[in-house]
């Protein structure tokens, strides 16, 4: 069975040249036209997607060659644009760069051909002329399998600097299919590699997408492009499904899953997952709930920024208390990134919850990169010797610090990296019913964790 579902890529030779403006802006103008959008973006990025979200209505959904592996691209990607009228997928970087040291893999370009989307090039024509027809013919041709199907030229700066570069590209094969002037920066201020998160500044977010819907829909033929995301060919894979036990626990636990401003990093499909595997997802706001979700059977702390809530997060003592007893009784608690945060004793000098016993700091080195793990020893989430891949992306530390794990406590994984300083190392605690680690992970690409994580939910409940 074949699906035929509109679909397009919005792609650039390198970060910065306004992918992200031209994607959102295109989501909100097609959604302000009466489309169902369904809004989707290359590689682990957890901001963007906060702002695909408030463009379209629908959740921000990645697609992760590394993380999940490619053949799961396009069935994650029919999952998650299932019932809508066109699917619009934001890439990563520059359209050939992909996972350091790995080739193709993971790059816009590696899912726009599994996706067989063709591909719409952003770019920054703001310093060239005539030489925008040579970078763009370069990237049409590179890789005949991905179908450069049009062009964006951004920051243009006048009507004659228009005409140049119409008249360079005529020749090029690839038409113009928006031209956006130079204009000041729409109010979209970044954190380390990316955007602050909308959860942040909802208000001045919906200002800036509306603004950039505006801006794509004055300068971009939005019937056209349409009509190019129409082009596009049936998929022949199946759509993806959260996986049913074939035998699921009696009752279904709850499982508190932490939101808010303080930790926006989550993957749609983890909720989904929990839910299919037996459990009632309850979400909370660790900065403005002063208790755990009624009958929480466990725990599950995404990724964020808590740096910049610490002392809001501290100065909410209930929770912390409520955290630190359920951990100590022995449920489950699944933290990542901010979360390992959050269980630490305290977090810039700031009090935390405690549930581990080690220090967290800001730190000015960025640790970034996908790695290779496997589960060192048996744990809430996987046993041992589970393999999975993940992302680190983080400017903190804990003392102890990798690899000298606090008293009591067992590493989580053990991690290869690749590119410039491929390593092997040990990192994370496991103690008791606590899996805590700066590494993301998409539970899609290995089911099992969710449904061990609700199966230790039940156990603990029995007992």
């Amino acid at each position: 069975m074949s699906t035929a579902l509109p679909r397009l890529v919005v792609a650039a030779p390198a970060s910065g040249s306004g992918k992200t403006t031209v994607a959102t802006g295109l989501m909100a103008a097609f959604a302000a036209a009466g489309l169902e959008v369904s809004p989707h973006k290359v590689g682990p990025d957890y901001i963007d997607p906060g702002y695909h979200a408030l463009a379209t209505g629908r959740p921000g959904r990645n697609l992760d060659a590394y993380l999940c592996g490619p053949d799961l691209v396009a069935p994650l990607f029919l999952h998650g644009a299932a019932g809508a009228d066109v699917a619009v997928v934001e890439g990563v970087m520059g359209l050939y760069d992909g996972a350091a040291g790995l080739g193709e893999l993971s790059s816009t370009a590696q899912v726009a051909k599994l996706l067989r989307a063709p591909v719409v090039l952003v770019v920054d024509a703001s310093s060239q002329s005539r030489s925008v027809a040579a970078l763009v013919h370069g990237f049409a041709s590179w890789d005949p399998q991905v179908r450069v199907a049009g062009v964006i030229l951004n920051k243009v700066a006048s009507d004659r600097h228009e005409e140049l570069l119409r008249e360079a590209l005529d020749a090029c094969g690839v038409p113009v299919l928006g031209v956006l002037r130079r204009a000041p920066l729409v109010h979209t201020p970044s954190r380390h590699l990316g955007l602050v998160p909308v959860a942040e500044r909802r208000a001045e977010a919906t200002g800036a997408v509306a603004e950039l819907a505006e801006r794509v829909r004055s300068g971009c033929d939005l019937k056209t492009l349409l009509a190019l995301a129409h082009s596009a060919p049936p998929l022949p894979q199946e759509q993806w499904a959260p996986p049913v036990p074939a035998s699921r626990p009696h009752g279904r636990p709850v499982v508190a899953v932490a939101g808010g401003a303080a930790f926006t990093f989550s993957y749609a499909e983890h909720t989904e997952l929990l839910r299919a595997a037996g459990a009632d997802v309850a979400v909370f706001d660790p900065l403005r709930d002063t208790a755990l979700p009624p009958g929480t059977a466990g725990l599950v702390l995404g990724g964020g920024f808590p740096e910049v809530y610490a002392p809001e997060l501290s100065a909410n003592e209930p929770l912390r208390r409520a955290v630190a007893e359920l951990a100590a009784s022995g449920a489950p608690v699944a933290a990542e990134c901010a979360g390992l945060l959050y269980l630490a004793r305290e977090l810039d000098g700031m009090p935390m919850c405690g549930v581990l016993d080690v220090a967290a700091r800001m730190t000015d080195r960025l640790t970034l990169g996908y790695r290779e793990a496997v589960a060192v020893g048996d744990s809430v989430l996987a046993a041992a010797g589970t393999r999975m891949r993940g992302h680190e992306f983080h400017r903190t530390a804990v003392d102890p610090g990798a690899g000298k794990p606090e008293a009591g406590a067992a590493p989580a994984w053990g991690l290869t990296s690749h590119g410039s300083r491929p390593g092997r190392r040990v990192e994370g605690f496991v103690r008791n019913g606590v899996h805590a680690s700066y590494l993301h992970v998409h539970w899609a690409a290995e089911p099992s964790v969710a449904r061990r994580f609700v199966g230790s939910c039940v156990e603990g409940c029995a007992t």
